[in-house]
């Protein structure tokens, strides 16, 4: 290894321990639910998820996980909660479900690093990784990629250098 990727791994520990540098403009993930697997997205348009409560009043406990893990990284308010909506089961679960991230798979992502020397556009697209930085053009992984596979550690594949 040399000195320039061991640079690039202490960078990227240092944004994974610093999430709120990252915005967080898009994704779609799969969460596996006790019962079915449910496909959650985020865009600059808001959420969406396909179960059926969220279908039938604009939330679910998919939507609420996906805010309690991503919370640094989501730079808007929280999903109100709806009217009738079990509050405390669905808060419960959510909880659950962000404790158990083996649950939680990402199929694409696209995010911003606010850097240190300038900002980034870091996505990952099935198990690909692309980012605007000149050493991952030229390397293939970068201190961007990394972090957020450390942040997002067993719902992302890793494509890069360990990252401890």
């Amino acid at each position: 290894m040399d000195y320039g990727m061991i640079g690039k791994i202490e960078k990227a520990k240092r944004y994974a321990e610093e999430p709120e540098r990252i915005t967080l403009h898009s994704f779609t993930a799969e969460i596996h639910g006790d019962n079915n697997t449910y496909i959650v997205t985020f865009s600059p348009e808001g959420w969406d998820c396909s179960c059926a409560a969220f279908k039938g009043h604009g939330n679910c406990a998919h939507v609420m996980a996906m805010e309690i893990l991503l919370k640094p990284m989501l730079k808007r308010e929280p999903m109100p909660y709806y009217h009738g909506q079990n509050i405390v089961s669905d808060v419960e679960k959510a909880h659950r479900y962000a404790l158990q991230t083996d649950r939680i798979h990402f199929l694409a992502l696209e995010v911003s690093f606010h850097g240190e020397n300038s900002d980034h556009q870091t996505t990952l697209t099935g198990d690909v990784w692309h980012c605007t930085c000149d050493f991952h053009h030229s390397r293939g992984v970068c201190s961007h990629s990394m972090a957020m596979e450390k942040i997002l550690k067993g719902m992302v594949p890793v494509t890069s250098v360990v990252v401890s």
